[in-house]
């Protein structure tokens, strides 16, 4: 397994969190929970995940700029 198929698998695996938190969240908003900090905290873990999304992907296709 090459540097690639370790960025792909690593990519396949924090989209796929990424959209879990997503479900996540959206169940928590619709009970109407109280607790603040525990969705904070998921939103946050959320960013986090779509930025290392984004560098995954910026490596695996590179910006060229002409």
């Amino acid at each position: 397994m090459d540097d690639t198929d370790k960025l792909i698998e690593t990519l396949k695996n924090s989209e796929q969190e990424h959209r879990d938190l997503d479900e996540v969240l959206i169940h928590l908003l619709e009970k109407n929970t109280v607790d603040f900090l525990q969705i904070q905290r998921l939103k946050k873990r959320k960013l986090i995940l779509k930025d290392k999304i984004n560098d995954i992907k910026n490596k695996l296709e590179p910006d060229i700029i002409a």
